[in-house]
């Protein structure tokens, strides 16, 4: 048996040893017609959105402009990452999220990797702004390293945070966003405090004990007894020192969460822990919050639904190529010829899309002034713009998900 997972590795991406086989005849039928040179005008478009999506977040950027660094001659245009899109613009045309121009034989195989990451991305930061959306000034933690190929741990947590999470579990995606990783307790540490110990409860005394004092103590409890007297237990064993109880009850032994929620809650109040707060978990997404946090939820573990989120499809097409040194508009049935600004009113989030040839729009809606979206990023191969911040993104999409009404985003 190879001594290797299966997942790819940089340099096999870098390689292009993931893409579609008609791309690598397609580079041989290239270079022995001689063709491999021709110079194309390639753009990136939203396709479609999963059913009951009004709204996207476009990720993936930063991941794109690794793979594209140093194909020479090759130049790529992209909106900024974190940017809240709808599938068309203002007069139904389909949006250019990414433009990719130089000799087609260079960067050919390309496509499927770039792809894959926009739609995978795309797909995650959604989901999390969505969640984040329902969730509004309460707590959103991704707990989905478990739900994915665990290879893609980083990439998962990454755009989960980008998208809208508070805060991350996995340990090297916190790592690579720059923050400290977030989690609890496993309800194994209080199974084996049971066992050994003979009471479970001691589990949270020493996780106070030997803990970081900087991470917040937050006690499951649910694991042996009803979720309010182990909350009660809790609250009298840690005092002050708790900052919140976990509900992560299977949904077999459930029955109605929203009222074990409530119950929980109000005894804590009851017998003056009203500062301890409710965190619930397991089978969590923008649907089930709104419910929860009126019961009196105040943080939010979430993991398949991010981790497993829908994608977001693109589409990548030739529209121009360069035919003795002029740019021909040319593109396959269905797709529209030519190169093309997107534009953006940053007011109306409206945005909408015009050739390079004709003059910048006005707002269909306020009449303002309207901004390219459109920016380069390689020139030549060569990075002339760094991608942002996992904050500065993360900013990004918070500042856009604002203005949108819960009803125009979360269906």
């Amino acid at each position: 048996m190879a001594k290797r997972f299966l997942y790819a590795t940089f340099d096999e991406l870098k390689n292009a040893e993931t893409t579609d086989v008609y791309f690598i005849r397609t580079k041989k039928i290239l270079k022995e017609k001689g063709l491999y040179d021709t110079r194309v005008y390639m753009e990136v478009t939203v396709s479609s959105f999963p059913d009951n999506y009004k709204w996207a977040v476009y990720a993936g950027l930063r991941e794109v402009v690794k793979l594209f660094e140093g194909l020479e001659g090759v130049n790529l245009y992209s909106i900024p990452e974190g940017t809240v899109l709808k599938s068309r613009d203002y007069y139904g045309y389909r949006i250019p999220v990414m433009v990719v121009e130089g000799p087609y034989g260079v960067f050919v195989e390309y496509e499927t990797p770039l792809l894959g990451f926009l739609a995978s991305a795309s797909g995650i930061a959604t989901k999390a702004a969505r969640v984040k959306k329902a969730a509004g000034d309460s707590i959103v933690l991704s707990f989905g390293a478990r739900r994915q190929h665990p290879a893609l741990a980083p990439f998962v947590e990454y755009y989960a945070y980008i998208g809208g999470a508070d805060g991350v579990s996995a340990v090297k995606g916190a790592e690579l966003l720059g923050i400290e990783a977030t989690g609890t307790m496993p309800h194994s540490l209080l199974i084996i405090f049971r066992a050994v110990k003979g009471d479970h409860t001691q589990a949270w005394l020493a996780f106070d004990e030997v803990v970081d004092p900087k991470v917040k103590r937050i006690a499951l409890v649910d694991t042996f007894l009803d979720e309010t007297e182990e909350a009660l237990r809790a609250a009298k064993l840690l005092g002050e020192r708790l900052w919140g109880v976990r509900l992560d009850t299977p949904s077999s032994r459930r029955g109605d969460f929203a009222e074990i929620i409530r119950e929980v809650k109000w005894k804590l109040k009851a017998t003056g822990f009203s500062n301890v707060k409710i965190v619930v978990s397991g089978g969590i997404n923008e649907y089930t919050i709104p419910k929860l946090k009126r019961a009196g939820a105040e943080a939010f573990g979430v993991g398949s639904a991010i981790a497993a989120a829908p994608l977001i499809d693109y589409a990548m097409d030739i529209t121009a190529v360069d035919v003795g040194g002029k740019w021909v508009p040319i593109a396959k049935r269905g797709k529209l010829s030519g190169r093309k600004i997107l534009y953006r009113c940053e007011k109306c989030l409206v945005d909408v899309v015009k050739l390079e040839s004709e003059e910048p729009p006005k707002c269909p809606i306020c009449g303002g002034e309207m901004k390219p979206l459109l920016e380069k990023y390689l020139e030549n191969g060569k990075v002339v713009k760094e991608p942002e911040t996992p904050k500065e993104v993360k900013n990004r999409v918070k500042s856009q998900i604002e203005k949108i009404p819960m009803e125009d985003f979360v269906t």
